[in-house]
């Protein structure tokens, strides 16, 4: 089973980030422990669908970001890096302002894949989506 790496921190992951898509949007992480990271991100206009709801994108930037962090924060020794290779999300609901919350948690951390699930939560701690996705481990 992968381990939390001591190189990586909350502070490497906001610097990893710079002049990327996670920034552009505002993903900030505020937990990381072993088999688990936690993000938010502020609700801006910017981040909505023309329906006024928040776009199911941002949903899955947020929740994708936040797994692959962990992803990151958990890599074997052995890896230089990880792709995704298959997500998936579930819309539960939405929101039209405030913060939203990933936590991101393993449901699996071998060699070759990770498996990381993550739920959003809306600004009440309503669950607003269920997020899977798996990484392939790159040598």
């Amino acid at each position: 089973m992968s381990t939390l790496r001591p190189d990586c921190t909350i502070d490497s992951l906001h610097a990893l980030q710079q002049g990327s898509l996670p920034e552009l949007i505002g993903v900030r992480i505020v937990a990381l422990a072993q088999g688990t990271l936690t993000g938010k991100l502020a609700v801006r206009p910017q981040l909505l669908a023309p329906n006024g709801f928040l776009h199911a994108a941002t949903v899955i930037g947020l929740a994708d970001t936040c797994c692959g962090y962990a992803c990151l924060a958990h890599l074997p020794e052995h890896a230089r890096g990880f792709t995704t290779i298959e997500l998936k999300s579930n819309f539960l609901g939405t929101c039209r302002a405030g913060t939203v919350r990933a936590v991101a948690t393993a449901a699996h951390l071998g060699r070759s894949t990770h498996v990381w699930d993550a739920s959003v939560f809306d600004p009440d701690g309503h669950t607003i989506a269920l997020f899977r996705c798996t990484q392939m481990i790159l040598n």
